[in-house]
């Protein structure tokens, strides 16, 4: 009897032995630093592509109406001097109604590229947090932090930092490997 209660105490420090080296292993303070997943994760490249083909499809359309009200201004310049005072007075009104029209439009335009440059980048940041979520649940971690580059976390030990380890997992992912 004394040799089977040996043997099961023997167990059990062993089993408890293990564990602890186990849990030590796996630290529990974990972090990723957001500004290299932004920038390592291929889906931002590609957002930031579609989106810069977008941008600049609504700048050129803003450029070509004031190409248009430039050469209706040089026009202008031109005729004036054989135009009446009605005349006159008549064409500098639809000048500047048009250039008022144009710069509300330009105004209109860079609002809007700002807020699909904002959602571009919400879906990214949305993306990388899901993930970092799911990993942090699979792997038994009770938190992890993100640092961004102004120094949120100081200083922590390279076993802490799982960025290099997301962002492998989240492109394996996107990719659809």
């Amino acid at each position: 009897m004394n040799k089977l209660t040996l043997t099961i105490a023997l167990m059990a420090l062993l089993a408890s032995i293990a564990t602890f080296f186990y849990t030590q292993s796996k630290s529990e303070l974990v972090y990723v630093d957001i500004n290299k997943l932004v920038e390592g994760y291929r889906r931002t490249k590609v957002e930031r592509d579609a989106f810069k083909k977008k941008a600049n499809a609504m700048k050129a359309n803003v450029d070509s109406l004031l190409s248009d009200w430039q050469n209706e201004l040089k026009n202008y310049e031109k005729e004036r001097a054989s135009m009446t005072k009605k005349e006159l007075e008549l064409k500098q009104q639809l000048l500047q109604n048009k250039q008022q029209q144009i710069n509300n439009y330009q105004q209109a335009i860079q609002k809007q590229i700002q807020e699909e440059d904002q959602k571009t980048t919400q879906t990214v940041i949305n993306d990388i947090n899901d993930y970092v979520k799911e990993y942090g649940e699979k792997e038994g971690y009770r938190i992890i932090f993100g640092a961004k580059g102004g120094g949120n976390i100081m200083y922590a030990d390279e076993v802490s930092d799982l960025t290099q380890t997301i962002l492998e997992g989240i492109n394996a992912e996107y990719q659809g490997s």
